[in-house]
């Protein structure tokens, strides 16, 4: 029965009892310095590219972040992350998603939550370094890319673990929320960004991009139905919600993968804390503090959140189940 009961992250300061607070402090008003990384643009087998910031280490033991939705390698929660492992003398790999990190991609083609053949390619990146112990990190949107990598694709023994922080299990139910109170402020913002990367891809694809249907575009029922879907081969924005959504696909899951979701966070809805189904499974453990907003769990007296030492506590007890139940 992998769901820990009793969340570590119990004292949070009053202000960060706020959701809101919590999850826009952590998201606009945070800094934390980017670290030297080296970039490396990764050429993809269907004549696209991602890029890949990396620090060299420890030769043998890396760890990969996916960073989320209109994120890429360098915001605030991927860079504080990086150095907290980096310092524990881990190589860090921060790739960004097709259409991120400040470089547009070739192909029509975007991201989305199932985008596990570019994840893969990172991951094959790394590997054929020679790295033997291969960790990985997947805020948000990352987190959901990282579980279905796990649920849907067999493991190279050499990955060993992997933790997902505030990650949507359910689309759209997490769609939904979205749509309600102040949610509708976060969801203003992410249309934003993805309004102006349609508009771009239109002038390069106009027969692939109607532009009159970016005009519509008032919540993720019309990007999904009208873009997300049909550029991926989705027949709909409820086939694409069902087929990537990690619900439906955690059973199948044989690495140790931890996911913090907070209970206050203003992204998740009810179907994102599967205790139900983890309860069955070996593999996959669930953590829910009652405070930590999205992406955020801020710590007293740190500059370091509470999900990355979480992280690497479980990184280093992975093969150990019974420390965590």
């Amino acid at each position: 029965m992998p769901v820990i009961e009793q969340s570590q992250y119990d004292f949070p300061s009053i202000m960060n009892r706020n959701r809101h607070f919590s999850t826009i402090y952590a998201a606009m008003i945070k800094r934390f310095p980017t670290p030297e990384y080296e970039r490396e643009k990764l050429e993809l087998i269907d004549g696209d590219f991602i890029n890949i910031d990396f620090l060299i280490n420890d030769p043998k033991k890396a760890v990969i972040l996916c960073h989320g939705l209109e994120g890429d390698s360098r915001r605030t929660y991927n860079n504080s992350c990086a150095d907290y492992f980096q310092n524990k003398g881990f190589s860090v790999f921060a790739w960004n998603n097709r259409t991120c990190g400040g470089e547009m991609n070739r192909l029509p083609r975007l991201y989305h939550h199932g985008a596990v053949d570019d994840l893969d390619a990172v991951v094959q990146n790394v590997l054929q370094r020679g790295f033997e112990e291969v960790y990985m990190i997947g805020y948000s949107m990352g987190g959901v890319q990282l579980l279905n990598y796990f649920g849907w694709l067999k493991m190279d023994e050499r990955i060993k673990a992997g933790v997902c922080i505030s990650a949507p299990t359910h689309i759209a139910t997490s769609a939904e929320v979205l749509k309600q109170g102040f949610n509708k402020v976060y969801l203003k913002n992410f249309t934003i960004d993805i309004v102006k990367k349609l508009k771009y891809k239109a002038e390069q694809f106009p027969d692939f991009i109607n532009k009159d249907q970016i005009d519509k575009i008032s919540s993720f029922d019309e990007v999904d139905q009208y873009f997300t879907a049909p550029l991926h081969g989705f027949a709909s924005r409820e086939e694409y919600y069902q087929r990537v959504s990690p619900e439906f696909s955690l059973q199948n899951i044989t690495t140790p993968v931890l996911i913090i979701n907070a209970l206050d966070d203003p992204f998740l809805g009810e179907r994102c804390y599967p205790k139900t189904i983890v309860q069955d499974s070996s593999y996959v453990y669930l953590e829910t503090p009652k405070y930590g907003g999205h992406c955020a769990f801020p710590l007293r007296n740190s500059v370091h959140s509470y999900a990355e030492t979480r992280a690497y506590e479980f990184f280093n007890s992975s093969s150990d189940y019974q420390y965590f139940t």
